[in-house]
């Protein structure tokens, strides 16, 4: 049996597993579903784990999983995530007190960490859809209710070592400060985790004929450690208006130093080359965000929010060839690559029910958003005979963008169990470009929405939705910047010419609950129509063979996504989550180069992954593990001169926790326990692209960061 039907197989088991199980979690405080089939966690509910923060109690929830992938469905085409342009109506889908925090960096779900869990009243998982929500489209939304007091605070806090496979020790740590006092609430945050990597890899490689080439080891360490500060105040004055103001600050410096032992095997004896290649990347980064909101004595609302952030990035590569017999060593490349992105965001939004209805609400608004991107790049090599460095090339841009999006969301309480969201939104930019290549462009969208749910039981939803979406350009195809995944590529080519990629996204969703919220199974069937996909195009010159992002034509994707999570019944004075998923999808698209039906480059076949957990809530212990798994032999990537298959081996996370001396909390994590490698198959092309050239030679190469050990203590004063 393929192993393919085997991985189907085994998720219906679990799914049948999950219905035929009898039991319950412990009846004290459990969930409750309200007729609008909004579930609602009481913070009693999860006193028995004694969680640290707002995650460890979501982290509780059957199909949490399900609210946080947000809505959307993701892939090509997509306008979400975190590199959005713009605010949206999506976005994050976790509101606090029911509101959304004006910020893209810093909003709902960057706070779950921070919160203490002490400061919780409960936690609502909104199924349905209304007015009064603060984001849109989204399958479900959290929202964290903090305590209503007249003064609280308290101080979380974390301090933690991670331990790498080369034996080095890097600290890390966090803190937070949270709490209320006569209406002003605040939440104060400062951390610095490590995200150090030392990656072993080898590549081998053959000729076109099949008769060896090189054999390559590469060792590369990777120095980083962000720190983040960031604080979210708000003000809540009378009943009728609220503030916000959010501040975020992060500086990171990633100093790294990859050395590569080249074998050339062609000779006899091998030839020896060694090659290194020091790199410093720093990266600075702020933004601050506000909001005001007036509630009407009718009970309209009148909303305006403004987001102003800024990102200086700069990255510097120097190569050198050293001497196989010595200490010396000769430069041979320097690569200088700085960039500054700067984004001004302005929304207004006022939301009424429509008169005489009880049932309808309609919000309108609008959104503008100036978008700026600096950025430069200078390449000098060491040519041959030469005893210095000759500059080759230096690029200039700067890509300015501004945004309108006028929208308008009807929602509409059909009966009881149904309800209809309707959003139309009308989007116009104009995008100009100017240093190397001066250009201006202007673009009109009209993106339709439509969202039906109906609660066919309070336990089981049914969820359609048809959605004209366009994703955001991504500013840095427009101009020459650097090639991380090719040593032997210095830089890629910019394009002036893109279009937006946009997707017609068709989904249905089928969702039931169990008894006491014990359990979740849920369905989606996606259908998604693309037009202008962007791949790779050919933009060569009479003297070089040349590629860029560009629009490559129409194409297809669709797939089904099953998840299940069930809480067992109390064994042995504990309780087991075990949560699964299993994704499969396809998708095609003209190839530009070869003329073939393809896969979206890198989109792959689909993933699965199982989670456990099991509580023992009298001991105050908890242990568990994550498996993830993408199918293999899927994510292709097609280049003008170049194939390249990407595979890589399960990831495992296992971790363990308890309550111990001083009600500290003390917790050991093990990531990637097995040594999950990352491997890549490229065939390079010579006398021409892909179509017209052939074969020169076909590197197989696998990396591995080995397994990262991490400590962490916890507590809250």
């Amino acid at each position: 049996m393929p192993r393919f039907q085997r991985k189907i197989i085994y998720q219906a088991l679990l799914c049948g597993l999950f219905a035929g199980s009898a039991g319950g979690a412990l009846a004290q405080d459990a969930p409750v579903t309200d007729e609008d089939a909004t579930v609602t966690y009481p913070a009693s509910f999860f006193m028995q784990f004694e969680p640290f923060s707002v995650n460890d109690m979501l982290d509780r929830i059957p199909g949490i999983n399900i609210a946080r992938q947000g809505g959307g469905g993701g892939g090509p085409g997509f306008s979400g995530g975190n590199n959005r342009r713009g605010l949206g109506m999506g976005g994050d889908q976790v509101l606090i007190n029911g509101r959304r925090i004006a910020g893209k960096e810093n909003e709902g779900s960057s706070q779950l960490t921070r919160i203490p869990a002490s400061q919780v009243d409960y936690i609502e998982i909104i199924r349905g859809t209304s007015g009064d929500l603060d984001v849109r489209g989204g399958n479900q939304v959290i929202n964290i209710v903090l305590l209503e007091a007249e003064t609280r605070s308290s101080i979380a806090y974390e301090v933690n070592t991670d331990h790498y496979h080369d034996d080095s020790l890097k600290p890390g740590g966090k803190i937070a400060w949270s709490g209320s006092r006569s209406g002003f609430d605040y939440l104060v945050s400062a951390e610095s985790e490590p995200r150090y990597e030392h990656r072993i890899g080898h590549e081998t490689s053959i000729l076109g004929d099949g008769s060896p080439n090189e054999r390559i080891k590469r060792v590369s360490t990777r120095k980083a450690q962000p720190m983040v500060i960031s604080s979210n105040l708000a003000w809540q004055v009378g009943d009728a208006d609220l503030f916000h103001l959010n501040l975020q600050y992060e500086d990171d410096s990633a100093p790294e130093e990859a050395r590569r032992d080249i074998l050339d095997t062609r000779y006899d004896p091998p030839l020896v080359d060694l090659e290194l290649d020091v790199l410093d990347e720093t990266e600075g980064f702020w933004e601050v965000g506000g909001d005001y909101e007036h509630i009407f004595s009718g009970g309209q609302r009148w909303k305006t929010l403004f987001i102003v952030n800024r990102a200086d990035s700069e990255s510097l590569r120097d190569r050198y060839l050293l001497e196989v017999n010595g200490d010396g060593r000769t430069q041979d490349l320097n690569l200088d690559f700085a960039n500054t992105y700067q984004e001004r965001i302005l929304r207004t939004g006022y939301t009424f029910d429509f008169p005489g209805s009880g049932n309808q609400s309609l919000e309108v608004g609008i959104e503008r958003a100036q978008t700026i991107l600096d950025s430069n790049l200078q390449l000098d090599l060491l040519l041959s005979g030469g005893t210095t460095l000759t500059p080759i090339s230096f690029s200039d841009a700067r890509v300015e963008e501004i945004r309108y999006e006028s929208f308008a969301v009807h929602n509409w309480q059909i009966n009881d169990r149904m309800t209809l969201e309707s959003t139309l939104i009308f989007e116009q930019s104009e995008i100009s470009q100017s240093g190397d290549v001066s250009k201006s462009r202007d673009f009109e969208f009209l993106r339709p929405k439509i969202d039906y749910r109906f609660d066919i039981t309070p336990a089981l939803q049914f969820r359609a939705t048809i959605e004209k979406d366009v994703a955001q350009l991504s500013f840095s195809d427009f101009t020459e910047n650097t090639s991380e995944a090719d040593d032997d590529q210095d830089s890629i080519a910019g394009n002036p010419d893109l279009r937006q990629e946009q997707s017609w996204r068709y989904d249905l969703n089928l969702e039931y609950r169990f008894d006491e919220d014990n359990g979740v199974l849920n369905t989606n069937i996606f259908y998604h129509e693309l037009i202008d996909v962007i791949d790779k195009v050919d933009v060569s010159t009479p003297t070089q063979i040349l590629s860029a992002n560009g629009n490559i034509g129409d194409g297809e994707r669709y797939g089904i996504a099953l998840d299940g999570s069930y809480r067992f019944a109390s064994l042995a004075e504990s309780q087991i989550l075990l949560t699964s998923g299993l994704q499969v999808e396809d998708s095609n698209v003209i190839d530009p180069f070869l003329g073939i039906g393809r896969r979206f480059s890198r989109q792959g076949r689909g993933s699965a992954r199982i989670g456990f957990r099991q509580d023992f809530p009298a001991r105050n212990f908890n242990y568990g593990f994550s498996w993830n798994h993408n199918f293999r032999d899927g994510r292709i990537a097609y280049d003008i001169d170049k194939i390249e298959d990407y595979n890589s081996g399960d990831f495992v996370r296992l971790f363990a926790e308890t309550q111990g001396w001083g009600e500290l909390i003390y917790r050991f994590e093990v990531f990637n326990p097995f040594e999950n490698a990352r491997c890549r198959v490229r065939s390079r092309y010579l006398g021409g692209t892909i179509a017209t050239g052939y074969v020169s030679e076909i590197e197989d190469s696998c990396s591995h960061t080995g397994p990262t050990i991490a400590i962490k203590i916890r507590g809250t004063i």
